[in-house]
């Protein structure tokens, strides 16, 4: 079985329903697990949900259910619908409540004690509940209104608690140089470059061995230590487990090998060193390879802080796609944001790039090309004559376009990706300006240069299906059942040889295009 690109969502907290950063990092990691299959590859995305801790616990409690109980409900009702709303193809949905996942913990638990890569020890530090994690005290700053004068998480800008525990430790001590020598071997293991600074920095502080379990005397909503069933496993430990869990580790080496190691794990950053320093030191001590590379992507501001439930600043995704849809949701977020930089949302911003990109740009491209061919030629596809500068200008963007397209989407840059591609968007626009094709159809000895144009603007909406499909699906799908089911299904369109001029074959009859973008009405 051959390697498949691997792509993977941090799995999700199930202590409330999920809002647009969340949805910000599902899409991403879709986009790029959608690009690497319009290129050919077999791939595979996995995302899920994160469901043990005591965060989650207080929360059940808070609603008067049990954990399973209050899991199974936001699962049901709020995070597989969520995956729906913003058309997200994953291949698997990993619950860390699972059997195969609880399972599968155990047995890497029990191959790291019998290895000696966990001890029994005791610790007393700051704990913050809401990140299920000791925190140091640079982590701390002093809080403000109701917690003047206290330190508080820097993150959830609530009080810490004191804590006081005899638990089980894993040696992260003695992989500080291992990682060290990984980040300087693998250069783009960590991404962006300021996340890569930030972690090498931290790591060459000093590392400290990490608290794996918590006593059942506190909580017990948790997978049990196998050796040890008064304590259960830390939930941290237990989370990055399913990026192997859920892909046969312990059971499928088969399966487990066509897909490990993870080619881009897709991170927030306020969870960058989990996954960039304390993962791969768990799989250094199973003997298995580190992912390729771990990028943390920036937060999204609303008002200037992190969006979040408990501040009030959250955002639910269908309060945006039950407007402007999903495929508008889609596109502003990874186009309006520098992806691994943090951005600002605003509904005055995305209603402005809806209109001007989307509507008029892209879809007003389309809907008056194909009106054109049905007005002028009865909607026949025709052959192209002599091409002159202009059209070979055309060719020159849609080359452009697609390789600048897939540099960037091989560094992560989704924002890049879809600026390149809009070249070819630009570029067309100005070309059926130009050249007037409604003053070439007025005499009928422009016929020929008429059906050149007209071809020329169709093969480039031909390459913006196939380059803006990852993006955009279902108004690529739209585009496409109107202007290439000829070719073929759009998902086997290779992204790379999109601008290889000259798919569209004469003679063929367009179909119906619906409007892409439907123009929405000021709120």
């Amino acid at each position: 079985m051959s390697k498949s690109f691997y792509v993977t969502t941090p799995i999700f907290y199930v202590n409330d329903a999920p809002h647009i950063g969340h949805a910000y990092t599902e899409v991403a990691s879709d986009v790029l697990t959608r690009w690497h299959r319009q290129r050919g590859e077999n791939t595979f995305l996995l995302t899920g949900t994160d469901e043990h801790g005591e965060k989650v616990l207080r929360s059940a409690l808070g609603n008067h259910v049990s954990p399973k109980e209050w899991t199974d409900k936001l699962v049901t009702e709020s995070w597989l619908p969520l995956l729906e709303t913003i058309d997200i193809d994953n291949q698997d949905f990993i619950r860390t409540t699972e059997p195969r996942h609880k399972v599968a913990v155990q047995k890497f638990l029990q191959q790291l004690y019998d290895g000696g890569f966990i001890y029994q020890g005791s610790f007393e530090g700051n704990y913050c509940v809401g990140c299920e994690e000791y925190k140091n005290d640079g982590d701390l700053v002093l809080g403000t209104l109701e917690f003047a004068g206290v330190k508080v998480c820097a993150i959830h800008s609530k009080p810490v608690e004191q804590l006081n525990e005899t638990n089980y430790f894993f040696k992260l001590s003695d992989f500080q140089q291992r990682l060290l020598d990984h980040y300087e071997q693998n250069p783009t293991f960590i991404q962006p470059e300021s996340a890569r600074n930030e972690v090498i920095s931290f790591v060459r502080s000093g590392l400290s061995d990490l608290s794996i379990s918590r006593s059942k005397e506190r909580f017990d909503w948790g997978i049990d230590i196998p050796w040890d069933q008064n304590h259960i496993t830390y939930v941290w430990f237990d989370a990055l487990l399913n990026y192997i869990t859920a892909i046969g580790y312990g059971v499928d080496d088969e399966k487990l090998n066509s897909l490990w190691p993870a080619d881009v794990q897709v991170v927030g950053k306020d969870i960058l060193r989990f996954h960039a320093v304390i993962w791969p030191a768990m799989l250094m001590a199973a003997e298995l390879l580190p992912p390729k590379q771990v990028f943390g992507h920036g937060w999204l501001l609303v008002g200037g802080e992190k969006m979040s439930k408990s501040k009030l600043t959250g955002i639910a995704p269908t309060q945006i796609t039950d407007i402007f849809g999903s495929d508008a949701f889609r596109y502003y977020f990874m186009k309006a944001i520098g992806f691994g930089s943090d951005g600002s949302f605003s509904w005055e911003d995305l209603s402005a790039r809806y209109n001007s990109e989307l509507a008029n740009g892209f879809g007003n491209l389309a809907s008056r090309t194909i009106a054109m061919v049905n007005r002028y030629f009865d909607g026949v596809v025709q052959a192209p004559g002599e091409y002159l500068e202009a059209d070979l200008r055309v060719q020159r963007v849609a080359i452009e376009a697609v390789t600048g397209a897939e540099a960037a989407i091989d560094k992560v840059a989704i924002h890049d990706a879809i600026a390149k591609s809009w070249l070819l968007v630009d570029e067309l626009n100005s070309y059926i300006t130009q050249q007037e094709p409604w003053v070439l159809a007025k005499q009928e000895s422009n016929n020929e240069r008429l059906a050149t144009v007209l071809y020329t603007a169709l093969e480039g909406l031909r390459v913006l299906a196939t380059l803006l499909n990852p993006i955009t699906p279902k108004a690529c799908k739209k585009l496409w059942g109107a202007i290439g089911e000829s070719i073929g299904e759009l998902d086997s369109q290779s992204v790379t040889n999109a601008a290889s001029w000259g798919q569209l074959a004469p003679g063929v009859k367009l179909g119906e295009l619906e409007a892409l973008f439907p123009r929405v009405e000021e709120q």
